[in-house]
């Protein structure tokens, strides 16, 4: 993400609709997979990678010892001042974690700013314990491309199919796939392809300039909440975003590890 935008991003991603939506059906999806259906709780290790200013660490901290890891030291600075556990890690550098230390890895809308995919996913599944749950979301559909692409440095946005070849290249077992931010998805493709009829910006804005105003703000939290409610039953045909769930096959390590 350009680095000016940091700022912002500290200041609104507890309140604005976007994050909050995304979040709840983030929560929504981890508290099933990772929920031990009436086991007593156990503590798990959390990784956020690519975990900006660390407000999903705070949640993450519910499941147990939740870390977080950034390409900059600005977006780790603001993790410590939230009191989270952050490390700065160098692009295209090993993870700083010893193989198997995750019981799960979140990996939200950071793949598609990835220079090799495969070896970020491959990377990921070092650090995963055999069985273990990676949480992916990433930006859906090339036709929706718009000035927040540019703000926060997209190589890419991505079909579900494009998703699961991914996933499965680098070795996973695939448990979910599904588009979401779907009943808000006329209106953010409306506005996104009815900008290519205006003349060009010189300057980028944010789109979370957008409905700024409270009342507006939570109207669309509750509604991009909604889909919270479906997960992860509901498989969405079509989303401004997209969310997988994948597993570290027990199995393929198992079978590397027999003599």
């Amino acid at each position: 993400m350009r680095r000016e935008y940091y700022a912002e991003y500290y200041r609104i991603e507890d309140r604005h609709w976007w994050f909050v939506g995304r979040r709840n059906i983030f929560l929504k999806t981890l508290d099933h997979f990772l929920g031990d259906r009436g086991a007593p709780p156990r503590a798990l290790n959390i990784l956020d990678v690519g975990c900006g200013t660390g407000t999903m660490l705070g949640y993450l901290a519910r499941y147990g010892k939740a870390i977080g890891v950034d390409l900059d030291q600005e977006a780790v600075d603001y993790c410590h001042e939230r009191r989270m556990d952050a490390v700065r890690q160098d692009a295209g550098e090993p993870l700083p974690f010893p193989d198997g230390t995750f019981d799960a890895v979140t990996l939200l809308d950071v793949l598609e700013h990835a220079d090799d995919e495969r070896n970020l996913l491959q990377e990921i599944k070092r650090v995963l314990r055999p069985g273990a749950l990676l949480l992916v979301s990433v930006p859906a559909y090339r036709f929706l491309w718009g000035p927040q692409d540019e703000i926060n440095l997209h190589r890419r946005r991505y079909t579900a199919a494009q998703l699961r070849r991914r996933l499965l290249e680098a070795g996973y077992d695939v448990t979910l796939l599904t588009y979401f931010n779907t009943l808000l998805f006329p209106m953010i493709a409306a506005i996104r392809l009815g900008r290519r009829l205006l003349p060009a910006q010189r300057e980028l804005k944010s789109d979370f300039t957008i409905a700024s105003r409270p009342s507006i703000n939570s109207a669309l939290s509750r509604l991009f909440s909604v889909e919270a409610l479906g997960i992860p039953h509901v498989r969405f045909p079509f989303g401004v975003s997209l969310m997988a769930v994948a597993r570290k096959s027990a199995v393929a390590a198992a079978a590397r590890t027999t003599p």
